[in-house]
């Protein structure tokens, strides 16, 4: 089955073809452009792309479907996205009408975290389950939640905005709000929770492997704070670890309220989860209730660093219903 994906990004936009067969998606080419200036110019942009991939695999077959993956507000009803903070500009817009008129194949639009779950679910670490939560877990943290076999997004399609829980009271701001899921688990989170410990330890007197001096503070991001955390660094470790329990914390509140089978976890959590899973457990061991534990698997994002690819493009097969 081909399908064709659009993941539409605050600073870059991709075209994406792929073909569905079984429990695996296969991606066959795509074409990544800069974030156009306009949403109609992204939109044609996008149209071209796509047409090109088409006409260069002709022997494919007929393309099925178009999935767009997006940061959220938006409708999927409706097809629109609705102001998103990285998309400036992009207020209400259609994107789907444009795209059935001029392919004339059914087109279905979800936010991110809904298409990355969708994938996960479909072809990743989510294959076999009814219940699964995903969770971002990079520059942000958002969930896609599969409940009794289907998507939920909420009367809103806002549901699974689980980076605004607040876990403490102050802390690393993270979608507007200190202590939050988000500020203290994201890229952006970790790098200012790293960044504010070192200036303590650099003023102490102490140093950090996270960098070297306070000349280089600003500069401090979540793979640095890995990275040094892996060599074995002591003030790096304990970054490390409040990340790692306010993750288990967070996960607790998920596992207590929706129970799920399974949580597939991507981006910093699949790349560092030698670090962070330990931890996790221990916290979950603590917070989260015995019997709904016991039944949820934790466990990295399935498609890796391809999940992205793969987003759009498990909306597309939604789109089929």
């Amino acid at each position: 089955m081909l399908l064709g994906g659009f993941d539409i990004g605050g600073t870059k936009c991709a075209a994406v073809l792929g073909i569905a067969e079984g429990g695996r998606v296969d991606i066959l080419a795509k074409r990544g452009f800069p974030t156009p200036p306009t949403p109609a110019e992204a939109i044609r942009q996008f149209g071209e792309a796509l047409g090109e991939l088409l006409s260069k695999h002709t022997e494919t077959g007929p393309l099925q479907a178009i999935g767009i993956s997006c940061g959220g507000p938006l409708d999927s009803r409706r097809g629109l996205v609705l102001s998103p903070p990285n998309l400036p500009g992009w207020d209400g817009i259609d994107v789907v009408t444009p795209l059935r008129e001029r392919f004339g194949v059914p087109v279905a639009l979800q936010n991110d975290a809904n298409a990355c779950a969708l994938a996960e679910w479909r072809w990743g670490a989510g294959q076999g389950v009814a219940n699964m939560v995903f969770l971002t877990f990079g520059t942000g943290m958002g969930a896609g939640l599969i409940l009794n076999g289907s998507l939920y997004a909420g009367i809103t399609d806002m549901a699974g905005e689980a980076g605004h829980m607040r876990l403490e009271n102050d802390g690393p701001v993270g979608y507007g709000k200190a202590g939050s899921f988000e500020g203290f688990c994201s890229g952006g989170g970790i790098a200012r929770l790293g960044r504010a410990m070192a200036e303590r330890r650099i003023r102490e007197g102490g140093t950090t492997a996270i960098c070297p001096d306070a000349a280089g503070l600003e500069g401090i991001t979540a793979k640095a704070v890995f990275d040094a955390a892996n060599d074995g660094d002591a003030l790096a470790l304990e970054v490390v670890g409040i990340v790692g329990r306010k993750l288990g914390r967070g996960l607790a509140l998920l596992i207590d309220l929706l129970n799920p089978e399974r949580i597939v976890i991507g981006s910093i959590y699949a790349r560092q989860e030698a670090l962070l899973r330990p931890i996790v457990m221990e916290e979950l061991a603590r917070e989260a209730l015995p019997l709904s534990l016991a039944a949820c698997e934790i466990v990295p994002s399935g498609l890796g660093e391809h999940v992205g690819d793969a987003a759009s493009l498990s909306v597309a097969l939604y789109a089929l219903g």
